[in-house]
């Protein structure tokens, strides 16, 4: 009985000591959703590459007119902004049912250690758009997204991790079949984060 209560006491320390050092208020629902704007997001690009007079050539080859460019930003940041407000107010609403703070510590080194690849790959993404080298933008994306994901995993659910390994080898694949790089970005931004999020969701949320 005493070695059995040593060992809960062990246990509990050992959860209480992760949950000290990990943000585990992130809400697998907005997963979902943000899949599914990058889907939306998908198709809106996916119109303007190819239905837009301004755009010509095959997409190894394709020349996109600076008015499609301007387009393309715009849907990407609509996304982005639309995946980042979802979390933020799904993963508070999950925090005080738990009675946690949304902005501690832990959530701080987690922004912080997601924040430094994915600004990277923004700056070095908008110098290649700037160039126009296009065909690499899409595959980039998938790459520092995940970079940006596993380097912030140590901080919240290891699920995390393996999103972000997933996005990097799309990526890289991306790389080799360069004319499907809209197609591997709806995959990883859309089903991907659809799949993780429903399955962090059965596993973390739904109690």
């Amino acid at each position: 009985m005493e070695n059995e209560k040593y060992l809960n006491d062990i246990s509990e320390i050992k959860n209480m000591m992760n949950q000290s050092s990990r943000f585990i208020s992130l809400s697998g629902l907005s997963g979902v959703l943000a899949g599914i704007y990058s889907l939306v997001g998908a198709w809106f690009a996916y119109k303007t590459i190819y239905f837009d007079t301004s755009t010509l050539g095959n997409y190894k080859n394709l020349l996109i007119a600076e008015s499609a460019v301007i387009k393309l930003f715009i849907i990407a940041a609509t996304v982005l902004i639309l995946s980042i407000i979802t979390a933020v107010i799904l993963s508070a609403k999950k925090a005080s049912k738990s009675a946690e703070k949304i902005w501690n510590t832990t959530s701080k080194r987690l922004v912080i250690n997601f924040a430094i690849p994915l600004a990277t790959g923004g700056f070095f993404i908008l110098f290649l758009i700037e160039k126009e080298i296009l065909s690499l933008v899409a595959p980039l994306t998938l790459i520092f997204y995940g970079l940006a994901c596993v380097n912030a995993s140590k901080y919240t659910l290891g699920d995390v991790r393996f999103l972000g390994l997933t996005m990097i080898f799309l990526g890289l694949l991306s790389t080799w079949f360069l004319g499907y790089g809209l197609l591997f970005w709806a995959l990883g931004f859309g089903v991907c984060h659809i799949l993780y999020g429903s399955v962090m969701y059965f596993k973390y949320d739904r109690n």
